[in-house]
């Protein structure tokens, strides 16, 4: 329950009083033991119902007779302060830990700057993240693609810590935060982070009955309606529903999404020594494709942002189900078991219509791999459309099970966490080719559904498999009260295959044993300051994603390591955090490719930078969020002609700022701005992309049963490319024009 800190006294007050003033029938046995549960909730005594219903005009001896022990009463009240403030985190080790003891960067996007800034997708949470931009996979624009610290990130998505690797537009309705870790982490998480991982943390049920509806109408055509409801089933179970369902146009023609989804979870044994919680997600999305605008001499084509090359009925429809089971049991305080079991389907059926080449009127066609080079002006250029069509079927069954030990030696107090990860991951990719497709005008594109002529035909049906053994232990020593070191070792046994009726090669296998390693230093000379050196690794196998290229398969893992150096500051009674760093990410032995179909391991890609954060309040009423990263990225050793290059979608400075002020309980005043600087669309570089500034602002109402908030989203109408895709010479993909939405949230 969120209280406003206005509010927070009197409700003390009385609440204070409610406890001490004498009840009819009632009197107590005793004083109730109080303290503080871990999520800094007063704890004192509960079951005051059952005594309370004792009938009126009993005598006092009666009553004496009738006394009763209260229970556990939980009261729980959340400071202003606490918004945006970063908790334990999720990522960084197995178990939620403060960030001060976790040696890498960590960010964290908490529901409280989500609903501010009216973000409803994983890509909007993580536009407040600096190290990370929007891209797409090779040749797709499926799901949600990112780059994190200069690397791929798409398989390092996670989904309460459990690998979410179905390529699909996630939405943040069931989710209570986004935890970033960035760095090399595979000793944590296996195979892939080359750049990070982002885990996704989901809501969960709580001992408090509560709820809320909300209704989003924005321009340009925006529908949003979502609930969240949470009932207590006893004293020790409870029950949590969210569910969402949308209908939204953009500024960009013709572009749309028809989503919805249900996660419904259950728990058990809240409080007591053993928890089971029961989860599910299912979502459904019917989107409309988007590949942007095609490049002209080495830019994005300057043509209307609004235009669309594509086809009216083109459709990416998804289909996801996400079921989980975690019991957890304590022996003592000391020694906790945890066994989590999580399946996961996802289905995509993509029709698909993106730019291709470029044609001029005697029909050359320029070098789309050189930026698509031409002396004509636009009015005379024509867009060939191509289709990028495949049913995917994505699978995976995944068991961890951690034992979780808190002992000392000597003076060094242990935390160490040994376990165990068991998985197999399925994964069918049935590619389709059309002929027949048309041009366009590159200006002014003219737009109707798939003509009759058209003709499908279905093309290679890739069918692969990977099994995933592991074992981790992870240790955090803390010697005194002012040193900590963390050190954790993770053996993973990764064996995949691939079978492909018509590409080559036409089977693939690879048995990857890799031991992935973590240490780290943390000097805390106070509660108020953490300093810390790291180091990391990761690996990459070339069947990671289930697909590959020609020449690859038969390649060891990249290798990557990183290394980092920073300091993290809690200010004002932790009401204010920063954090400050320099790191290098190196990829040892990447791929690299020396003729047609044949690769070798003797690439090497670099990426330095500093990274800052700020997030808390400069004072009661004034909440900011914010974080810069510089980078200095390089290709250092290639053998396909892009040595010295910079890696893709890598921007040599990011920032984002938010900020709000609540000059009262009622009203909140707020923005910000996103900065992404110039970046190429491919390792090529032929391609850039200028960078941007992006503003935003809010305004909010808050009464006790409903708020108002309208978001304003790119308040200068700003034109910028907001995602980049490598295939085709390189594809930008505008961003979303001036939009305004007006959210009416209702609370139960």
């Amino acid at each position: 329950m969120k209280v406003r800190r206005s509010s927070l006294k009197p409700l003390c007050s009385a609440l204070c009083i409610a406890l001490s003033a004498p009840l009819p029938g009632l009197t107590l046995a005793g004083t109730a033991a109080a303290g503080v549960d871990a999520g800094g909730s007063t704890t004192t005594g509960s079951h005051a119902h059952e005594a309370a219903s004792a009938p009126s005009g009993t005598s006092s001896n009666s009553a004496l007779a009738a006394t009763q022990t209260l229970g556990t009463i939980h009261v729980t009240a959340q400071a202003l302060r606490d918004e945006y403030a970063p908790g334990p985190s999720s990522v960084g080790a197995k178990i939620p830990t403060a960030s001060r003891d976790i040696p890498q960067t960590v960010v964290q996007v908490d529901r409280a700057l989500l609903d501010a800034q009216g973000a409803t997708s994983l890509s909007d949470a993580l536009r407040n993240v600096p190290g990370i931009t929007l891209g797409a996979a090779e040749g797709g624009q499926i799901g949600n693609n990112i780059n994190l610290r200069g690397f791929s990130a798409r398989t390092d998505i996670y989904l309460d810590g459990f690998r979410d690797r179905g390529q699909y537009y996630r939405d943040t309705f069931d989710l209570e935060s986004v935890d970033v870790l960035e760095g090399p982490s595979s000793m944590l998480f296996g195979r892939g982070s080359t750049g990070g991982v982002i885990n996704q943390v989901s809501k969960e049920p709580e001992l408090r009955a509560f709820g809320s509806a909300s209704t989003t109408i924005g321009t340009d055509d925006r529908y949003r309606v979502s609930a969240d409801l949470n009932q207590p089933l006893s004293d020790s179970s409870a029950f949590r529903i969210n569910a969402f369902g949308q209908d939204l146009h953009s500024t960009r023609d013709v572009m749309s999404q028809k989503d919805g989804g249900v996660a419904p979870t259950l728990k058990f044994g809240i409080g007591t020594d053993t928890t089971l919680t029961l989860s599910a997600l299912l979502q459904h999305n019917d989107d409309m494709p988007d590949y942007g605008l095609p490049p002209v001499n080495g830019h994005p084509a300057e043509v209307n942002h609004d235009n669309f090359y594509g086809l009216t009925d083109d459709r990416t429809k998804q289909d996801v189900g996400v079921f989980g089971a975690r019991m957890e049991h304590e022996f003592h305080s000391n020694v906790t078991l945890r066994e989590q079991l999580q399946y996961s389907h996802y289905r995509t059926d993509a029709r698909e219509t993106a730019p291709n080449n470029l044609v001029e009127p005697d029909g050359t066609v320029p070098n789309r791999n050189a930026g698509n080079p031409t002396e004509l002006p636009l009015e005379d250029l024509a867009v060939q459309l191509a289709s990028h069509d495949r049913v995917i079927h994505d699978s995976s069954l995944f068991n961890q099970a951690d034992l979780i030990a808190k002992f000392t030696t000597g003076r060094v107090a242990h935390t160490l966490i040994a376990g165990s990860e068991i998985g197999r991951d399925r994964y069918d990719n049935q590619g389709y080719t059309r002929s027949g497709l048309p041009t366009v005008s590159l200006v002014d594109p003219a737009y109707f559904p798939q003509p009759a002529d058209v003709v499908s035909t279905p093309g290679n049906l890739a069918q692969a498999s990977a099994d995933t053994y592991a074992l981790y232990v992870n240790d955090t020593a803390a010697f005194g009260d002012h040193w900590k070191v963390v050190a954790g070792l993770r053996r993973d046994r990764f064996d995949a295959e691939l079978d492909n009726t018509t590409s080559q090669p036409p089977d693939a296998h690879q048995l990857v044993y890799f031991t992935s390693k973590r240490a780290g230093v943390i000097w805390q000379p106070d509660e108020s300051q953490s300093y810390y050196a790291s180091y990391g690794t990761s690996f990459d196998p070339s069947l990671e994603a289930l697909t590959v290229s020609n020449g690859t398969q038969a390649l060891p893992p990249e290798q990557n390591e990183s290394y980092e150096i920073g300091g993290k500051w809690d200010l004002g009674q932790d009401a204010l955090s920063l954090n400050a760093a320099v790191f290098q990410v190196t990829k040892t032995n990447a791929r690299t490719q020396v003729a047609p179909g044949d690769y070798e391991l003797d690439g090497n890609v670099r990426v330095r930078g500093e990274v800052l954060g700020i997030v808390g309040h400069l004072t009661q009423g004034w909440q900011v969020f914010g974080g810069y990263t510089h980078y200095d990225a390089e290709i250092v050793r290639a053998l396909d002609g892009t040595q010295g290059n910079v890696p893709a979608n890598t921007p040599d400075n990011a920032a984002t700022l938010w900020t709000t002020w609540k000059p009262d309980a009622d009203w909140e005043f707020g923005g910000g701005a996103n900065y992404v600087g110039a970046r190429f669309a491919s390792n090529s570089n032929t391609v850039s992309v200028g960078g941007y500034t992006r503003w935003d602002a809010t305004v909010a109402w808050h009464q006790p049963r409903y708020d108002l908030r309208l978001n304003l989203w790119n308040l200068t109408d700003k034109s910028y490319f907001d995602a980049l895709i490598p295939s085709d010479g390189g594809r930008a993909v505008p961003g979303i024009g001036r939009t305004a939405m007006v959210t009416a949230t209702w609370h139960y």
